[in-house]
């Protein structure tokens, strides 16, 4: 390289490093922040961990706020039921998760906002269609196969009889939409022109999501985690996501699997709303499987914790492990096969 390619080459990068202290310096006195090339900066790694209930409880009912002493005191009971569980379980259980110290919930925080969905007002997952309802039975009659329900199963013949997460394939509660779980509530934001890329913490799966207004796949490509396109509205990202496979729900709680995604729009937004907090909204829209849509909000806090790799195919012996166990059994109890 020339003289001068080597000046300008440093110079470039001296403008990029001044560009990214630049931003830097604009997130930190909390105004809006900007990537170099001047969309909004949603980068980091975020945290979305509470004790906050999806629905809403029917004692909150009318309720449009806790006060934070009573989001505090929601926490610690929860936190301390899940302790007591944890109790409950670990002596029979060697294989038990201490909530203490593996889990996210020795963090005792909750949201002011009664529930995690803030649309329909009840702050209720909107009831099923007759259609869906009639869809359900059918599946369940025929087997209940494909198994879409995150954890839990229709048997322990071989893997595909076990949750899509005790396979591996999707997380426990990360989604999409992702919800607060048990542990690994992190995702990591990254920018580039044209693209933005979520990397979730468990399975440790990234969607890469561009943001340079191409369609949707064609309707014949399916996909676990489906198909998202981004654009801006003004500050806010908004993801829109299709072509889910009919092989996991429209929508999916621990060991709960509503409808089938094949007919699901799941709309995303995310709006940095200061420097330390994200605001994440996410609207299902399946009139398959839900008679109405129905929407939900949390924020995301800003974190200097790491990510960590989730390397769930690379350490599940609980799939072989739970398999052998049922071979055994039924070598010694022949009639449970």
């Amino acid at each position: 390289m020339s003289l001068k390619g080597l000046t300008n080459a440093c110079l470039f990068v001296l403008l990029l490093l001044a560009g990214i202290a630049d931003a830097q310096s604009r997130t930190e006195s909390g105004s809006t922040t900007r990537t170099p090339w001047g969309d909004p900066d949603l980068q980091g790694i975020w945290n979305y961990w509470t004790f906050t209930p999806l629905e809403r409880p029917d004692d909150l009912q009318g309720e449009k706020a806790l006060t934070s002493e009573e989001a505090a005191q929601l926490a610690q009971k929860l936190r301390q039921r899940a302790l007591a569980g944890d109790q409950a379980v670990r002596p029979g259980d060697p294989g038990g998760y201490s909530q203490e110290v593996w889990t996210d919930r020795n963090k005792a925080k909750a949201l002011t906002q009664p529930a995690l969905i803030v649309n329909p007002p009840d702050g209720k997952i909107p009831p099923l269609t007759d259609e869906a309802l009639k869809r359900a039975e059918a599946h369940r009659a025929a087997g209940g196969h494909p198994v879409r329900t995150r954890t839990g199963g229709v048997g322990v013949n071989g893997p595909e009889d076990r949750g899509v997460a005790e396979r591996c394939i999707l997380g426990f509660s990360t989604g999409p939409p992702m919800l607060p779980g048990g542990y690994n509530n992190n995702i990591q934001l990254f920018q580039a022109q044209g693209y933005v890329a979520i990397l979730l913490e468990m399975n440790h799966d990234a969607r890469i999501v561009p943001i340079d207004g191409r369609p949707h796949l064609p309707d014949g490509v399916r996909q676990w985690m489906g198909d998202s396109r981004g654009r801006w509205d003004g500050n806010t990202l908004v993801v829109e996501t299709t072509n889910f496979t009919d092989k996991t729900a429209s929508f999916s709680l621990t060991g709960l699997a509503l409808g089938s995604a094949e007919h699901l729009r799941l709309t995303e937004r995310f709006t940095r709303v200061d420097a330390k907090t994200l605001m994440y909204d996410f609207t299902i829209n399946d009139p398959a499987t839900f008679t109405r849509p129905f929407t939900g909000r949390f924020p995301m806090n800003l974190t200097s914790e790491p990510m960590y790799e989730y390397a769930c195919h690379e350490g599940n012996h609980a799939m072989g492990n739970m398999l052998r166990d049922a071979r055994a059994l039924e070598s010694r109890n022949p009639e449970r096969k």
